[in-house]
């Protein structure tokens, strides 16, 4: 059985009107919390649908919806999420549909993933073939906000009765109708660092009169970089990146400041305990070995995004339902990339599942399109995950 040969035909019919709704979405992108044309999108349709409850105002903008199979005996509530928010960066795609707001663009295929997500609310609603319940989750704030977080704070589990999380994200290089996921660690921890160097400002010419900040910002840098190379495991992932380096304004002038700012990515929370440990003994260290002193900011921000290993299992089943066994990569690298899903799968089990988008541009790039052609697939990917969990006997 080959990717796409199994859609159920009533999914099949979906996918213009599916579309429609994704490049609507497409063309008013909204960022963070600020989802509110979205998230009264998603409501009215949910609404329309028959679904039986819907609940908005969840974690700030976040929507949510219940849908109840022909049974209910089984107790099982399954939550299926969808992120809605765009990213502060200008489209370059000229589609007929290109986003029509200054500064945001869908370019992390989240108008895709909320229009999926509607299409099988739309079909589950119809069809309610399942014993159980059905939670479709849309949230906001993906994209640097932690709007997972903020739903699961404001009892999205307890108040829902959920038990069980799935997660669906495009990815680019991957064929249309196939899926890429693995157990365990799939997307990285994140953290964010500020280090502000006071230095002693001078004549450029006069170097010995100062204490150079861009010097010992430099040796930094340069030694963070051994955090990865000699302080970690080789057989384990750590990525620090120095991304902004801000010092000075003259030729002919030492500056007494110097900031540098960027991002750590880990996968296992030993590792990122240790590169912190060691982040603060270079930063303090270099800037006494020079004369200076310096501040390290280190933030932690989302969690890594840690699939469980039943559930993973179950939802790679589900994908093969869809895509053949063939169109299933079940164990594949995990991406250093971050994702608030984690704090979803930090309250109860769950996988997070990659789905094709083709030969497309990459996320986060201005000429990315979310690609309509994995409509059906996701659709049926959402169907196939509440039918198995959830059968009717």
């Amino acid at each position: 059985m080959g990717p796409m040969s199994s859609i159920d035909p009533r999914i099949a019919a979906l996918k213009d009107e599916v579309a429609s709704w994704r490049r609507d979405i497409h063309a008013h992108p909204e960022i963070l919390y600020e989802v509110h044309r979205t998230a009264a999108l998603v409501a009215e349709k949910l609404k329309s649908f028959g679904v039986d409850e819907v609940v908005t105002g969840i974690g700030k903008t976040g929507v949510v919806g219940v849908i109840k199979g022909r049974k209910t005996a089984s107790g099982k509530v399954v939550a299926l999420r969808a992120d809605m928010d765009a990213l502060p960066m200008s489209e370059q795609t000229n589609l007929p549909y290109a986003s029509k707001v200054a500064n945001m663009m869908h370019a992390c295929g989240h108008d895709g993933h909320t229009a999926m997500l509607l299409g099988a609310a739309k079909h589950l609603a119809a069809d309610r073939g399942f014993d159980g319940t059905v939670v479709v989750v849309f949230q906001p704030a993906e994209e640097g906000g932690a709007g997972g977080k903020a739903m699961v704070d404001d009892g999205l589990v307890s108040r829902f009765g959920i038990q069980e999380f799935y997660g669906l994200h495009c990815v680019p290089g991957v064929p249309v109708g196939h899926f890429m996921t693995r157990p365990g660690p799939l997307m990285a921890a994140t953290a964010n660092f500020v280090i502000t160097i006071e230095g002693k400002g001078a004549h450029g010419a006069q170097p010995h009169q100062g204490i150079d900040p861009v010097l010992i910002g430099s040796h930094m840098v340069t030694a963070l970089q051994s955090i990865a190379s000699r302080n970690t495991d080789p057989l384990k992932s750590v990525v620090v990146s120095v991304t902004t380096f801000n010092a000075g304004d003259a030729f002919n002038v030492i500056p007494q400041t110097a900031v540098l700012r960027g991002t750590v990515r880990f996968l296992e929370k030993a590792v990122g305990q240790v590169t912190e440990e060691r982040f603060r003994a270079i930063v303090a260290n270099t800037a006494k070995a020079f004369g200076a002193e310096a501040r390290l900011d280190f933030t932690y921000g989302y969690p890594a995004t840690v699939n469980h290993q039943a559930e993973t299992e179950f939802a790679v089943a589900a994908a093969a339902t869809v895509a053949g066994a063939g169109g299933v990569i079940a164990n594949a690298p995990p991406v250093m990339g971050g994702e608030d899903f984690s704090y979803m799968l930090e309250a109860k089990p769950g996988a997070f599942l990659f789905i094709g988008n083709g030969d497309t541009a990459p996320l986060h790039n201005p000429a990315f399109d979310f690609n309509d052609e994995a409509i059906p697939a996701g659709i049926s990917y959402w169907t196939a995950v509440a039918q198995r969990a959830m059968p009717l006997r």
